[in-house]
């Protein structure tokens, strides 16, 4: 599960889902309130993953997150509110995808993304912070909380 990064396996879901929706039909619940809805939550999703990335690059650390070590320990920006602000971004989008579709299987997108990173990225990256980092990262995971 490790080897690929988390936007991959968001990917793989959708794909998944959507088959899933076209080969059995479930009732769609799409609108137009639906799609402003579900857009606005792709464009806030996506931002904030961009923000966060963006920051990684101008900080001079690692966006992979199965990179060894990473360069420097980010906590500011995105970072203030959450540890993971690029998943909580992909969370966001996938849903924001799911509202916009209407379709039931696709709300299972946001739902498998979210366990993808918590259960099987996240804690492989909080250990090598805190080997990393030491004191600290368990300083900064103090004050500032996984998802939101």
């Amino acid at each position: 599960m490790l080897k690929l990064p988390p936007p991959i396996w968001a990917l793989i879901y959708l794909v998944l889902t959507s088959l899933a929706s076209v080969a059995y039909p479930w009732r769609q619940l799409i609108d137009l309130r639906s799609v402003f809805i579900g857009s606005a939550l792709v464009i806030v999703g996506l931002v904030f993953s961009f923000w966060a990335a963006i920051l990684f690059s101008r900080e001079g650390t690692e966006l992979n997150p199965m990179s060894e070590t990473n360069k420097k320990l980010v906590i500011r920006g995105p970072f203030l509110v959450t540890r993971n602000p690029m998943y909580v971004g992909l969370v966001v989008t996938s849903l924001g995808i799911a509202v916009i579709v209407g379709s039931l299987p696709m709300f299972l997108v946001p739902v498998l993304v979210f366990a993808t990173a918590n259960w099987g990225h996240i804690p492989f990256e909080e250990a090598k912070m805190r080997r990393q980092f030491g004191a600290a990262y368990d300083a900064y995971i103090a004050k500032v909380r996984r998802w939101l």
